[in-house]
């Protein structure tokens, strides 16, 4: 896997939810999931601790905004900075399952 398919497989997941309204992002995501919101969230965090692997630095908690609207933004910047990271292929490929997985139950 490499950075330019994880590039486009959060680019698909972005133009999917980059317009949505805040009552969108409240909807329901499924039983085992919250919100949608908190489903991408997740996705965000999940990214974040990639990141933080790749540079053996300790994970830490991404802030939730306090205006889901910023999730995509979010979404992006973790993304980049794993990609700055030099992650190797392996936690690109789980990234990039990720994003998909989310996107799909969307």
């Amino acid at each position: 896997m490499s950075a330019a398919d994880l590039e486009r497989v959060t680019t698909l997941l972005v133009r999917q939810v980059g317009h949505w309204s805040a009552p969108r992002w409240a909807g329901p995501a499924g039983p085992r999931f919250g919100s949608r919101a908190d489903l991408v969230h997740r996705l965000v965090q999940h990214i974040a601790d990639l990141s933080a692997d790749a540079e053996s630095l300790p994970h830490r908690a991404v802030p939730r905004l306090g205006n889901d609207l910023a999730l995509p933004d979010q979404l992006r910047v973790v993304v980049a900075d794993l990609v700055a990271s030099g992650a190797p292929a392996e936690l690109l490929a789980e990234a990039a399952a990720e994003v998909t997985a989310v996107r799909d139950r969307l």
